[in-house]
């Protein structure tokens, strides 16, 4: 075993930041399964289970089903890995064995292993030693699990998560640490809630005014308990945006409201109009804007075009007050991606989730970023996932990349060792501290739990 360099030591031991999960809460990892599957099936990945923890699923439920049905499993063969109704352990893990000796070494297939042997302590997947860690899982969901987990076994600083909501209520499981992303995805695909939005605000919307007034009414009660704003519309339109004047706006709200089918041009004008008001309200409120870009997860479905982060530039451009964060690292439109952060000072580069995608050109992307953007303008980890497991290995994974990337600058003379820890805190832990406002946020969410501590 060749001998840690201080580098190393200084990636492992750094708590590092998670700006970026969609992780279940704690009444849902340490007691309802029905609601996480029912959960799991609203973000479009299979889950079809009981009410008991299911190893199968803890392992397999996260990005690998993709690279499992594009290796050729069937969709009827993933629904069975996850239905602990359908079989055994042995009987449900052969219907997907094939692909997954195709699959174990993507970056997906990597993160399956790294939960495998990191969490539960398993060299290989057979029959046996899944039944073994069918007892390790059973006591994982309990209570305070999820928060050691995250916290002790993956060394993160806080994980900030992104839940499809607008509320922003502390986590008491652990309100320093699980922070929240106030969701804008509806309003910027023009799809309105209004039913939400009554029973949120006590709006009811039929004008154009009083949409703007029920949008800003929902960041006056939850902005300053956010961490930041987050919408990930690239999966359901383009990420090209157009400002939108009032009459225009007027016009799509009127013909949304009134029911029916609704043209794409028609919610792309209403969701143009809500984006702008969210960023707005983001500036007022100083709160960074989260965006995906890049590749869907899934199969099957992805416009490419879509997702370049170069359709944001009009955006970026109206904006400057703004503090853009634009995540995935735009994959595959990464050298893209570079270019914008390069050129325009409100932007911020986040490689969550990339480094499952495709953990080589991550760190590719890390190196040439660093050659072509200021290193302040980095971020180097979020997990994107649901489980706290899968996030455990998406962070070694991330640890990882970045050493690869830092220690292949040093091999070639680019940077010192010292430069190279230097450069890791920043990307690590710096650059989020500075770009979000967590002194300010957890000062707000410590506030709002003092009364009901003080009763």
């Amino acid at each position: 075993m060749e001998p840690q360099t201080d580098l190393g030591l200084e990636i492992k031991s750094l708590a590092l930041v998670d700006t970026h999960e969609h992780l279940l809460p704690e009444d849902q990892w340490a007691g309802d399964n029905e609601k996480l599957i029912e959960q799991s099936r609203q973000a479009g990945q299979p889950g079809w289970g009981d009410d008991r923890p299911d190893i199968l699923q803890d392992l397999f439920l996260n990005y690998v089903p993709s690279d499992l049905e594009v290796a050729g499993a069937s969709k009827e063969a993933i629904q069975r890995l996850f239905d602990p109704a359908a079989g055994d352990i042995e009987s449900r893990f052969a219907g997907i064995r094939d692909a997954w000796e195709a699959t174990q070494h993507t970056g997906y297939g990597e993160a399956v292993r790294l939960i495998a042997s990191k969490v539960y302590g398993l060299d290989s997947l057979t029959p046996e030693s899944l039944d073994t860690a069918q007892g390790k899982l059973e006591e994982l969901r309990q209570p305070g699990e999820r928060l050691r987990l995250l916290s002790e076994v993956a060394n993160l600083d806080h994980v900030q998560i992104d839940d499809f909501r607008w509320a922003c209520n502390p986590d008491e499981s652990g309100p320093d640490f699980f922070l929240y992303d106030l969701s804008w995805a509806n309003f910027a695909n023009g799809d309105l809630k209004v039913e939400d939005i009554v029973q949120e605000t006590g709006i009811v919307v039929s004008t154009l005014d009083e949409l703007r007034d029920a949008l800003a009414a929902i960041f006056q009660r939850y902005a300053s308990y956010a961490i930041a704003v987050k919408a990930q519309h690239a999966y359901t339109r383009t990420l090209r945006w157009q400002e939108r004047g009032d009459d225009e706006a007027a016009r799509a709200l009127a013909l949304v409201l009134a029911g029916g089918e609704v043209e794409e041009a028609t919610r792309l004008v209403l969701g143009d109009w809500c984006w702008a008001r969210g960023v707005e309200l983001a500036i007022e409120h100083n709160l960074p804007f989260k965006l995906h870009t890049g590749h869907h997860a899934g199969t099957g479905s992805m416009p490419i075009d879509w997702v370049r982060a170069g359709n944001l530039c009009p955006l970026l451009a109206r904006y400057p007050d703004a503090r853009f964060v634009l995540m995935h690292t735009a994959y595959p439109y990464s050298d893209e991606l570079v270019s914008i952060a390069k050129h325009y000072p409100n932007v911020w580069v986040d490689l969550c989730w990339a480094w499952s995608i495709d953990p080589y050109s991550s760190t590719d992307f890390v190196r040439r970023f660093l050659h072509a953007v200021p290193s302040n303008k980095l971020f180097a980890f979020g997990g994107d996932t649901f489980w706290p497991t899968s996030a455990v290995a998406y962070s070694i994974q991330a640890r990882h990349g970045l050493q690869r990337a830092l220690e292949a600058e040093i091999a070639e003379g680019h940077l010192s060792e010292q430069e190279a820890i230097t450069v890791a805190r920043r990307l690590m832990r710096d650059n989020q501290y500075a770009c979000f406002d967590l002194d300010g946020t957890r000062a707000a969410i410590r506030a709002q739990l003092a009364p009901a501590e003080v009763a």
